[in-house]
């Protein structure tokens, strides 16, 4: 435990924790309102759900807005690992409040929780900015803690990764985030650098997660066909160019149906896509 941390709370350091708070739910926010995600919510779009719209998600925002500003303040603290934990078990008490039920946010109150207490963490130690590296890292301090915490073993995305034999988040965020550093945030820096609006640079970069990634949602709902078969038009459309090919609104539109068609979402996909985004903007405030 950090006890020179813990014995700091200045102005300054509420005023930082505020604004990676705010980032996060705007990162969050960001994920929801890019359109032409396959089988994903958008303003537009239900995609494969029919249980969960933009709407939903909005008032999940709103419930969370003080869960990670409550979670960098722990960070900054250099607070156990446990009390991160209960502030995402309240979190996530508080989404489910207020949807109804309707999980929209599980993944990213864990894996985003997380990274905003690595980032404040960092500040809190060091006096400056995080990279995207540092803040990834960061997260291994709670690897032993990780390994140790329970896992809910009815919730369909742990029975998913039993069933298949496949690694989660919690390992992702163990062995920091490796996901987030050498896949996602180099497409998504290569993406804007060559001159993609946001829209298109997010999009792509889901894509290239999808490509990459054991999403458990996928696996839930369409087994490891349904995984595979994912991985396959999202490595597709990535080799023809992705959002960098002059009709790449269109084929991402097929996929749209297509995706829709078999029920599949890939929401872990989603919840890293948003993470890359607060990683990336986190940098800069």
């Amino acid at each position: 435990m950090n006890t020179i941390a813990r014995s700091v709370s200045t102005p300054r350091v509420d005023i930082d924790n505020a604004r990676l708070g705010r980032l996060a739910i705007a990162s969050l926010h960001a994920e929801l309102a890019c359109d032409l995600k396959p089988g994903l919510v958008t303003p537009f779009d239900t995609g494969s759900h029919d249980d969960m719209d933009a709407g939903t998600f909005l008032r999940s925002l709103f419930a969370l807005r003080h869960y990670f500003r409550a979670i960098a303040s722990a960070g900054a603290r250099g607070d156990d690992f446990e009390v991160l934990r209960q502030h995402g078990i309240a979190a996530e008490i508080a989404m489910l409040r207020a949807t109804g039920g309707v999980n929209t946010h599980r993944g990213a109150i864990f894996s985003l929780g997380l990274l905003v207490a690595s980032a404040a963490s960092h500040r809190q130690t060091s006096g400056t900015t995080p990279t995207v590296e540092q803040v990834c890292d960061g997260v291994r301090q709670w690897t032993h803690a990780l390994d140790a915490a329970p896992l809910d073993p009815h919730s369909p995305g742990q029975r998913a990764r039993t069933r298949h034999g496949v690694a989660g988040v919690r390992e992702q965020a163990a062995a920091g985030y490796p996901i987030l550093r050498t896949l996602a945030l180099p497409t998504l820096r290569h993406a804007l650098g060559a001159g993609l609006p946001r829209e298109a640079a997010l999009c792509h970069t889901l894509m290239q997660l999808l490509a990459h990634v054991d999403d458990l949602n996928l696996l839930h709902r369409g087994g490891a066909e349904g995984l595979r078969w994912a991985r396959e038009q999202a490595t597709g459309f990535i080799a023809d160019g992705g959002a960098f090919a002059p009709a790449w609104r269109a084929r991402l539109q097929t996929l749209c149906n297509a995706f829709a068609a078999r029920r599949l979402s890939p929401g872990g996909s989603a919840d890293l896509l948003a993470c890359s985004w607060f990683l990336l903007q986190q940098e800069a405030v």
